[in-house]
C-alpha cells in the first residue's frame, strides 16, 4: 500500500474544494479602456456569473479634454475651437449651440442673416449623418458585420470632403462663429451637395438590405438591452436613446431654434417593430431613419440657398460679428438637438469681461451613458457589447 496516498487523498479534496467554491463565487473583468467595442477610453468593470452579467460600473476619465477650464481663460470666440473636441464627430452641432447662446445673450440672435441660419442648418446636417454613419458602421462590426463599416465610412468620406472645402478642416472645423461664419460656401458648394444627396440615397437603401433587414443582426439586436421609456427619463436620456424608447421629443421641434421651423421633416422614434419598445434595433433604426430626415433637411436648405438667399458678391459672413463679445451680467441655458441628444451650455457672465465667469457643459452621451448599468443586468457579455454599441457614446463629450 502507498503511504503516500491518504495525503493525496486530502489535497485532492482540499483542491476539488476550491474549485467548488470558485464555481460560486463572481469573476470581476474589465473591459477597456483599450477594448474596440468600448468605443473609445471607456473602462468597464463587470461583475460576472460564468457569462452573465450581474452589474456594470463604468470608470470615467480617461479622456478628459478640459472644456470647463478652458471657457474660464478664453474669450467666447476663442472657446469655440474647444466645443469642437467634444464630440468630436459631429463638431457643427457643439459650436451652433455654444454660438446661438452667446447670440441670445449679446441680443443679436435675430440680426443673424438667412442665408448665414441656412448654412449652419446645412453643415450640421450633415455632420449629423457623418456622425450617425459612424455609430452604424462601427455598431455593425460590434455585432460581425464588417462590409457595413466599409460602407458607411466610404460614403461619410465625402461629407468629411465637403466640409473640408467649407471650414479648411476635417473634423475639427471651428466654422460656426458668434455672429455670423468663418467663410461663406465656397462657389459650386450647393451643387456638389446635391450630386451627393442623389448619389447617396441608394446607397442608404442598400445599407437597409445589408444590415438593418439583415435576420442574423435582428437576432443579435431585437429584445436586447430594452430601456423603458421611464428609466430613460429619469436618467436624463435623450436624443436617439430616447426617441428609440418611444418618445417622440426633437429639440428642433420643440425649441424651433435657427431655421428649423421652416424646415419640413419628420421625428422618428422606436415602435418595437422586430422586438419591445426601446431595444437595440429600436436605437439604430432611428439612427437610420434620421439620416434619412436630415437629407430632406439638406435638400431644402440647398433648394432655398440656390434661389432664394443666393451668394452675392457684397455677401460678408463676418458683418455682424461683434468687436467685443460682453454679455449683460446673466446665468443662461442654451441647448439644441446634437447628434446623441440635447447638448446645452450654461453661461455665468459677469457683465464686464470677454471671458465668462463660468461655462457647464451639459454632454448627452454622459446622461445617456449612465443608464448602461440599468440595461446590462442580466446580459450575457456579447451583449453588453451590443448594448454599449447601440448607446453610441464618445469619450470626449463624457469626459469634456
Amino acid at each position: 500500500m502507498n503511504v503516500t496516498e491518504p495525503k493525496y487523498n486530502i489535497a485532492l479534496n482540499k483542491y476539488n474544494q476550491k474549485i467548488a467554491a470558485a464555481a460560486t463565487e463572481d469573476m470581476v473583468l474589465n473591459m477597456g479602456p483599450q477594448h474596440p467595442s468600448t468605443h473609445g477610453v471607456l473602462r468597464l468593470e463587470l461583475i460576472t456569473d460564468g457569462e452573465i452579467v450581474k452589474e456594470v460600473i463604468p470608470h470615467i476619465g480617461y479622456l478628459h479634454r478640459c472644456f470647463e477650464k478652458h471657457a474660464e481663460s478664453l474669450t467666447y470666440q476663442q472657446t469655440i475651437p474647444f466645443t469642437d473636441r467634444m464630440d468630436y464627430l459631429a463638431s457643427m452641432n457643439n459650436s451652433h449651440a455654444f454660438v446661438m447662446g452667446v447670440e441670445r445673450m449679446m441680443g443679436i440672435d435675430k440680426e443673424i442673416p438667412k442665408r448665414i441660419e441656412y448654412i449652419r442648418v446645412l453643415v450640421c446636417e450633415l455632420n449629423r449623418i457623418a456622425s450617425h454613419l459612424i455609430a452604424i458602421g462601427t455598431y455593425g462590426i460590434d455585432i460581425g458585420a464588417f462590409t457595413p463599416f466599409l460602407w458607411c465610412f466610404r460614403d461619410r468620406e465625402h461629407i468629411m470632403g465637403m466640409l473640408e472645402w467649407a471650414s479648411g478642416s476635417r473634423m475639427l472645423y471651428n466654422y460656426i462663429w458668434v455672429g455670423g461664419l468663418f467663410y461663406d460656401l465656397p462657389v459650386g458648394f450647393e451643387e456638389r451637395c446635391s450630386e451627393f444627396v442623389t448619389y447617396f440615397k441608394p446607397k442608404m437603401a442598400e445599407l437597409n438590405e445589408l444590415l438593418t433587414n439583415n435576420q442574423v443582426f435582428i437576432n443579435r439586436t431585437a429584445n436586447i438591452g430594452v430601456l423603458p421609456l421611464d428609466v430613460a427619463i429619469n436618467y436624463g436620456c435623450s436624443g436617439p436613446m430616447l426617441r428609440g424608447s418611444g418618445l417622440k421629443r426633437d429639440l428642433r421641434r420643440i425649441d424651433n431654434y435657427s431655421v428649423y421651423p421652416e424646415l419640413e421633416f419628420d421625428v422618428p422614434i422606436g415602435k418595437g417593430e422586430m422586438g419591445a419598445v426601446g431595444d437595440c434595433w429600436d436605437r439604430y433604426k432611428v439612427r437610420v431613419d434620421e439620416i434619412a430626415q436630415s437629407l430632406r433637411m439638406v435638400e431644402q436648405c440647398l433648394e432655398r440657398l440656390k434661389k432664394e438667399l443666393k451668394r452675392t458678391p457684397d455677401f460678408d459672413p463676418r458683418a455682424k460679428m461683434p468687436r467685443k463679445i460682453t454679455p449683460k451680467a446673466q446665468d443662461y441655458y442654451i441647448r439644441c438637438e446634437g447628434a446623441k441628444g440635447e447638448l446645452g451650455f450654461y453661461f455665468m457672465a459677469d457683465g464686464k469681461s470677454e471671458i465668462p465667469f463660468r461655462v457647464k457643459a451639459r454632454a448627452p452621451s454622459f446622461n445617456n451613458l449612465s443608464v448602461l448599468p440599468e440595461l446590462a443586468k442580466g446580459v450575457m457579455i456579447a451583449d453588453l457589447v451590443a448594448i454599449i454599441g447601440s448607446i453610441d457614446i464618445v469619450l470626449g463629450e463624457v469626459d469634456r
